[in-house]
């Protein structure tokens, strides 16, 4: 489903045009909807090169392809790393997001032992009729913050973002990145990239921006003024932070949001089974289908107030948002946490998007082509097309080879800039 809203009041375009991205969160399955969306993207727009925007800004999930975008590597990369499993510099293991966070469960069993003996007093001296009330409270405390251990994910990015050239360093990209989260102590945005927020390494930025409550455990730092700070997924604030690209000045922005409620009448060939997917069927799906459908419609909803509020803000800027089918079954009936229906749920987004791209084709292409973009023909056409099956080989790279190839890349870019 694509949400555009061409300017009211286009200005001169940039040249070259400046493009933001905007990539929301949403777990696992919805980082897998992203990638995708981002690889139909990069095949079926002639002109748009995703690792050379003008900005990124990522939440959660979103800021793991934020930031390896905005590092310079390529959506065939990605899949190749996500997707295939075939990258020959990068290995990814799912089981690296899903280890147990041990220390924090002998952390919070080590606190047992204080709590049964404040209790015993209590119960010595006679005070249990107050304190009883809030044993619950207390033991609320034994429980741990997260189930997993995220200090692998940012093990395994920091060895992603210094390698072959890649830096770990917002303030040495060579285009703005932020990624955002959300201080657990005082609910504030935290904008890493930003100002005051862009020494703190890349890879510790997303694990934070990533650390979804109960799944996670907080991420600790301390601030310029040495202040310690707890932050936690930045989508406890807003869904997609597009704010932070918009405020750039830019003249296009793309988003990609992957979570949005299931609505099974929006899907017409299918009103017959309608009744099988009901939102009584949700109910009867018990706790886990009842949250996932309650985090969608909240994402959903403040998704809607700022496509809402944001013609009139940025009267002068393109806005193209990518979101899934309200009616995608296979989506929303994937555990959301799942790493194995990766290639199933990417194909969806990917094929998707094209279909997105296609049906909106006569309002698109004279919106992109202000900014210098044209939908390739022969990759929105209307036929089977796999994520997979055309992806380009990778070849094995040493870190010099590495940044002689972006070197170069970087010179025919500018050359090719100069020549429009």
């Amino acid at each position: 489903m694509l949400s555009l809203h061409a300017a009211h009041a286009p200005r001169p375009a940039h040249q070259p045009p400046r493009i933001g991205l905007a990539i929301a969160g949403g777990g696992p399955v919805g980082a897998m909807y992203e990638l995708g969306a981002l690889r139909a993207l990069d095949e079926a727009c002639d002109g748009l090169d995703l690792t050379r925007l003008d900005s990124y800004v990522g939440v959660s999930s979103g800021a793991f392809f934020a930031a390896g975008l905005a590092n310079g590597m390529d959506t065939a990369t990605l899949c190749r790393i996500f997707i295939t499993g075939d990258d020959p510099d990068v290995r990814f293991r799912p089981e690296t997001f899903l280890r147990p966070a041990l220390g924090e469960y002998l952390a919070r069993a080590a606190a047992l032992p204080r709590l049964t003996a404040r209790l015993l007093r209590d119960a010595w001296s006679g005070r249990t009729d107050s304190r009883w009330s809030d044993l619950l409270t207390r033991a609320g405390s034994l429980v741990p913050t997260g189930l997993f251990d995220n200090d692998a994910v940012e093990r395994f990015l920091r060895e992603v973002f210094t390698r072959h050239g890649r830096s770990n360093d917002f303030r040495t990209l060579g285009r703005p990145l932020y990624v955002i989260g959300v201080d657990l102590d005082s609910g504030e945005t935290v904008r890493f990239g930003a100002a005051g927020w862009d020494d703190v390494p890349i890879s510790r930025a997303v694990q934070a921006s990533a650390a979804l409550p109960g799944l996670y455990p907080p991420v600790e730092l301390r601030d310029r003024r040495g202040r310690v700070r707890h932050v936690v997924d930045g989508a406890l604030r807003r869904t997609m932070h597009a704010s932070m690209v918009l405020d750039r000045g830019i003249d296009l922005m793309l988003g990609i949001n992957p979570l949005v409620p299931f609505n099974p009448a929006t899907d017409a060939g299918a009103q017959a089974e309608a009744h099988r997917f009901s939102d009584r069927r949700i109910a009867q799906g018990g706790l886990p289908g009842v949250l996932s459908q309650t985090l969608r419609t909240m994402l959903q909803s403040r998704m809607q107030v700022g496509l809402a509020r944001y013609p009139q803000q940025y009267p002068g800027i393109d806005q193209l948002v990518f979101e899934p089918n309200a009616g995608d079954r296979e989506l929303f009936y994937t555990n959301i946490f799942s790493f194995s229906a990766r290639r199933r749920i990417s194909q969806l987004a990917y094929r998707n998007t094209l279909a997105d791209l296609r049906r909106r084709r006569a309002q698109l292409e004279p919106l992109l082509a202000r900014h210098g973009i044209r939908l390739r023909e022969d990759v929105i056409a209307d036929r089977p097309r796999s994520i997979v099956a055309h992806l380009p080989h990778a070849r094995r790279a040493t870190a010099t080879t590495a940044r002689l190839a972006r070197t170069l890349d970087d010179l025919e870019h500018d050359l090719r800039r100069r020549m429009v």
